[in-house]
């Protein structure tokens, strides 16, 4: 039988809207028999969807998508298969929220001192639905009608000519030895797109030496040609193989649960 997989899924977590539940019945919609929940450095989803999914007869693969710096860059690593209950993950983990929860924090600053009519005192007592998927600091923009949505957030608000930008995450070498300590593995995610930087040979010449255990070959950021690019590296150089929507529920169009069609005889996770 070789079951249809999405291993790249968001959820109130992280920035996704959909709860585990609503997660583990879209992934039985989909017609999934593997799934991995990788919220961004949390793993807040993961125990309840292990618990639910078994019963949809849908197995799960732990998984998170962990926030790492390379040359400026954030560069974002699929971890899977490793322990939930593991104090070095959990402790890198909680580090990285607190880093995202402190740059927002100094954005709202930020835009107080240049006359915005929001305050660190007023965003701190915004309570924040996470059913709507994204993060907090973008839906007080958006509720105070100073922001459209995420794309009007990065592209006018939240940009270096501010002095705003992603802080500086663990490098990709102490996040990849993190999850092989909590004994998963770790996957470069949607190498191809442009939140890496030029091009898709520019990033695999960048961290082609990184001790990467291998790339997220399938992602609707991909075209035909990167997906097929990324697979003959992962072959030549004997790298694991995985791939999957990146699915934020409702919070980003476009991104649908088991888009790319993706079958376990096409991945290599362990």
């Amino acid at each position: 039988m070789n079951r249809k997989v999405d291993l790249h899924l968001h959820t109130i977590a992280s920035d996704g809207s959909w709860t585990p539940r609503e997660a583990v019945l879209a992934a039985k919609k989909a017609g999934l028999g593997i799934m991995a929940v990788t919220d961004h450095d949390s793993l807040g989803s993961v125990a309840p969807v292990m618990k639910l999914a078994p019963k949809e007869g849908i197995e799960v693969i732990a998984g998170v998508e962990m926030c790492s710096t390379y040359e400026g860059r954030c560069f974002h690593i699929l971890g899977y298969g490793f322990d939930c209950s593991n104090p070095i993950l959990l402790a890198h983990l909680a580090h990285n929220r607190r880093l995202l929860e402190e740059t927002d924090e100094r954005a709202i600053g930020i835009l107080s001192e240049e006359g915005w009519p929001v305050s660190i005192k007023e965003y701190r007592a915004y309570v924040y639905d996470p059913r709507r998927g994204g993060f907090k600091a973008l839906f007080y923009l958006i509720d105070k009608g100073l922001c459209r949505d995420v794309k009007d957030f990065f592209s006018r608000i939240f940009i270096k000519k501010r002095g705003l930008d992603f802080p500086v995450f663990p490098s990709i070498e102490e996040t990849v030895a993190t999850l092989h300590k909590a004994g998963g593995v770790a996957l470069l995610a949607h190498a191809a797109s442009h939140f890496h930087g030029p091009g898709l040979a520019r990033t695999l010449e960048a961290v082609g030496e990184k001790p990467l255990d291998g790339f997220e070959c399938y992602h609707p950021a991909h075209s035909k040609e990167d997906t097929k690019t990324l697979l003959a590296y992962c072959q030549q150089h004997h790298k694991l193989i995985s791939g999957g929507s990146d699915c934020h529920g409702r919070f980003v169009d476009g991104r649908i649960i088991g888009h790319p069609d993706i079958h376990e005889s096409e991945i290599r996770l362990f």
